[in-house]
């Protein structure tokens, strides 16, 4: 008798054409989801990712409230949702000025906050969001980043309060919390890697396919009763 192949999961990554989320639409693809990204700068790197993985790449800045709601209403009823979308905005916050702050809010709280209620509202049963957050929400051992941790801490309320909003459902909604990673932005071998590897149990940058396996056992069958929870994956930089 002939059983029928499970449906494909349909999944969107805010922020995939670099880095980490590239290396989340990977894995997605990789473990057989339809995978939709979006980029604000990097188009190049986006269509050449698309293509690689067969998705599609959106260009969206996610401090526009509507055109993000518009954008996660657009791809249809999702079953996983990644918020990985974020800036890092630092300095004496004396001096800094008010609307870097106010648009650093903008993207790394307002924006998964309305990402996932856009989401939630035509979400399949057990469907599964994570937020990207940073070890910093729970150790910020420099000056200058008050306001980025800030944004990240909030991330970790929030799961809290909509995992049980959206817990009826069986949608799980966790963060992830990674410390130094290899990227472009923060690369291995950049000029802050002593400070940063002196704070760690490992000292080295994590890999970005590692916190992007981190991602896909949360979205995957194993993690349906993981949810308002968040995942460190800093080496014990925050230990």
């Amino acid at each position: 008798m002939k059983t029928s192949n499970p449906r494909t999961r349909n999944a969107l990554v805010i922020g995939g054409s670099r880095g980490i989320g590239a290396a989340i639409v990977r894995r997605l693809a990789q473990d057989g989801a339809t995978v939709t990204f979006t980029y604000v700068r990097s188009q190049e790197q986006a269509s050449q990712l698309a293509a690689e993985v067969g998705g599609n790449a959106l260009c969206l800045d996610s401090a526009d409230r509507t055109a993000l709601i518009s954008t996660v209403e657009g791809v249809g009823p999702l079953d996983v949702l990644v918020v990985n979308a974020g800036v890092l905005g630092a300095g004496d916050p004396l001096t800094m000025d008010p609307e870097e702050i106010d648009n650093l809010f903008r993207i790394n709280i307002n924006a998964p906050y309305h990402a996932a209620v856009a989401a939630a509202r035509h979400m399949q049963e057990g469907g599964r969001i994570v937020f990207i957050g940073s070890t910093n929400a729970d150790r910020t051992p420099m000056a200058g980043l008050a306001a980025y941790g800030a944004s990240k801490a909030a991330l970790k309320g929030m799961a809290k309060g909509l995992a049980r909003d959206f817990g009826d459902r069986g949608i799980t909604v966790n963060v992830v919390q990674p410390g130094p990673t290899d990227t472009d932005m923060n690369p291995a071998d950049g000029p802050l890697k002593d400070a940063m590897h002196g704070f760690m149990a490992i000292k080295r940058h994590a890999k970005d396919d590692e916190v992007a396996a981190m991602v896909a056992w949360l979205t995957g069958s194993e993690a349906a009763m993981v949810t308002g929870a968040a995942f460190t994956i800093d080496g014990g930089f925050s230990a």
